[in-house]
Formats: C-alpha cells, sequence, structure tokens
C-alpha cells in the first residue's frame, strides 16, 4: 500500500495512548490492532493450523471548527473514511493469505467541531505449525 494520504498525522497505538498529553495534527488517523481472534485447529492430528482473525482500528480524528454545529467536520469525515476504505478493502497484507474487508464503523464522539470514528477491518491470516 503506497501512495499519498490526505491525513496531517498518522500513527499508532502508542501515539494514540498519548493523545491527551500532546495532540497531534487534524485530521489523523491511529491505526493499531483492536482484536485477534483464532478458530479452532483445523488438523485432526499432527500438528496445528488455525484461522486468525486481525482486527485492524482505523481512528479518525477530525478537528474543523468552520461551523458551530459540526456540520463541517462531519463532511470532512466522510470524505476521509472512503480514503481509508479505498485504499484497505481488497488489499492483502505481506503476512495475509486473504484481502482486508470492513467489519464495522461507530462514531465514538463528536464535541466542539472533533469528531473520532473507528472504522474496523479484518486481516485474516493462518497459524501454522507442524509437529
Amino acid at each position: 500500500m503506497t501512495g499519498q494520504t490526505v491525513f496531517k498525522t498518522v500513527a499508532g497505538a502508542t501515539e494514540f495512548s498519548q493523545i491527551e498529553k500532546s495532540r497531534l495534527g487534524s485530521p489523523a488517523a491511529y491505526v493499531m490492532v483492536a482484536e485477534d481472534a483464532s478458530s479452532e485447529n483445523q488438523r485432526m492430528s499432527g500438528g496445528v493450523l488455525q484461522r486468525l482473525q486481525t482486527d485492524i482500528a482505523v481512528l479518525i480524528v477530525v478537528d474543523n471548527l468552520s461551523s458551530h454545529t459540526g456540520e463541517a467536520a462531519g463532511d470532512e469525515l466522510e470524505d476521509l473514511k472512503s480514503f481509508v476504505r479505498a485504499r484497505l478493502i481488497g488489499f492483502t497484507p505481506a503476512s495475509g493469505t486473504e484481502p482486508v474487508t470492513h467489519v464495522s464503523g461507530e462514531l465514538l464522539k463528536a464535541s466542539g467541531g472533533t469528531v473520532w470514528y473507528e472504522d474496523r477491518f479484518s486481516a485474516p491470516s493462518y497459524l501454522e505449525h507442524s509437529s
């Protein structure tokens, strides 16, 4: 996945954990693993083969104070969601065996012209160990 970004800040879980102390530029995208879930072992004997479902969270933070109602931030958010989804949906990571799919999206917070939105994507792979 290469190309330009429309985000002023793209960071991970470490930077997100410090967001209250040092707010980075807006719009921002914080990308992190939200959850890993493994299936049962698919082999009857002799080793392990499990499907690993990794959910990637992309937290989009938009500050847009050009309207008092937050409408401007909402409009900008829709454009940013489209940008992220166009780059992730269908992409197959080097460590993956299947393309990334969209799982869900949720408005987390909207206050004072700032909107926080989380989009979740699934990046499946397999855990394998031969005995």
